[in-house]
């Protein structure tokens, strides 16, 4: 990963607040014109295309004709439809430009559509300036929190100098980490708190690459820990699937200050994380090259390509090219569905996303990327279940229970 030495946030685009009728006018073109319409209509042009030309050859060229008259009626319903499908997109961006209809801030579940579309898309959203985009930022009661100490110490009255920073995956946000926590009783958030620790819970863009998520994610902890009240002595930061990887490639961001705040981390802690990579993502890179080779699949295939660059880099995860940072206590978590990992089906499904290899952070090409860390492995768990599980809330109250304040590490250049 390239290494920056001037990392600031991004200025923030004003963008009005996104409701369910911008959700809507997604239907219409990118659901409606792009995938479905686009995939009939290029489907149709390639299985006519075969079918005329065996029977062009077969009668020396007479079904010609026919083929020529057989596209323009094609091309002009396929064009009336698409020409039909961008005005009611058109008419539902305006709508929602005008603030017509609930917003999508203001429920769980609208939190929830925001998150999900912007891990499938969001890069796309990023490029467009849409209001859909999703900015990194501190979450708190369902609101961002301004990173100003006046904002942060209203939001924070109890700030400790123990800071625990959770990063969600991909398709979440910050509701995520209450999962299970009716059946459990509490949540990681509260354990650590207990603990002493503040909890700052994140939301970022899952959609857009890892790497450009980890800068704007250690710019904003530069200014996190600028501006937290008191100061800040140590840092812990847990990331789920996805957030993980964020977490690793933040820290391996230089920051050309006399204390950088990474020499404040003391653990990273990642649940199920695709250190080497997730099969999910590399069996849909595949599935698009494979449905690519024939006309008449490839349009299929081009409904897969849609998928974001964030997934895409799932594909190889972050590999060695992003080496532990010395001084910092690794705590790596797996899961599966059976009760050993060694069971042919657990070491095939894993969690159902990720392989319990991967999110220890070994791979068959190279050696293991944490040999130093500690690991733990839930059995009979799934991906996320690793979002609240007693096992884990026992391990943090072990790993992070005793403060202890990370070493001063050599800056990197």
């Amino acid at each position: 990963m390239s290494h920056t030495t001037a990392v600031t946030l991004r200025p923030r685009t004003a963008r009005p607040e996104p409701g369910v009728v911008d959700v809507l006018g997604l239907l219409p073109t990118i659901v409606g014109n792009e995938l479905v319409l686009g995939t009939v209509r290029d489907t149709h042009r390639a299985w006519a295309t075969r079918v005329h030309s065996v029977a062009d050859k077969v009668t020396g060229g007479r079904a010609r004709a026919p083929h020529l008259i057989h596209d323009a009626i094609a091309n002009s319903v396929y064009g009336s439809i698409g020409i039909g499908l961008a005005a009611a997109g058109l008419a539902l961006r305006t709508a929602g430009r005008a603030g017509v209809g609930p917003r999508l801030e203001a429920t769980p579940q609208g939190r929830f559509v925001r998150s999900a579309i912007n891990g499938l898309i969001g890069d796309r959203f990023e490029a467009e300036d849409s209001s859909l985009a999703i900015d990194i930022s501190v979450r708190l009661g369902g609101r961002d929190v301004a990173v100003r100490r006046d904002a942060l110490a209203s939001a924070f009255p109890g700030a400790t100098p123990r800071v625990a920073v959770f990063i969600h995956g991909l398709g979440e946000n910050e509701d995520f980490w209450r999962l299970h926590r009716d059946e459990v009783g509490t949540t990681y958030a509260e354990t650590l708190g207990g603990l002493g620790w503040s909890p700052v819970m994140l939301r970022v863009n899952t959609g857009r690459a890892i790497r450009e998520n980890g800068v704007e994610l250690a710019a904003l902890l530069r200014e996190l820990v600028a501006q937290w009240p008191g100061g800040v002595e140590r840092i812990a930061l847990v990331g789920h699937s996805m957030g993980g990887l964020i977490a690793r490639a933040a820290c391996a961001v230089a920051i050309d200050d006399e204390r950088p705040w990474t020499e404040r981390i003391s653990d990273v802690i990642t649940l199920g994380s695709p250190h080497a990579g997730a099969p999910a993502a590399v069996l849909a890179g595949r599935g698009s090259r494979v449905l690519a080779h024939l006309p008449e699949t490839s349009a299929f295939g081009r409904i897969l390509d849609q998928r974001s660059v964030g997934i895409e880099d799932l594909v190889e995860g972050l590999g060695h090219d992003v080496p532990p940072m010395p001084g910092v206590k690794y705590r790596l978590v797996s899961a599966a569905l059976t009760s050993s990992p060694t069971h042919p089906v657990g070491r095939v499904l894993g969690d159902l996303l990720v392989q319990v290899p991967s999110a220890h952070g070994h791979s068959r090409r190279a050696p293991a990327l944490f040999p130093d860390a500690d690991l733990l492995h839930l059995p009979r768990t799934d991906h996320f279940g690793l979002l609240n599980h007693p096992d884990v809330h026992r391990h943090l109250a072990r790993w992070l229970g005793e403060p202890v304040t990370p070493s001063r590490r050599p800056r990197r250049a």
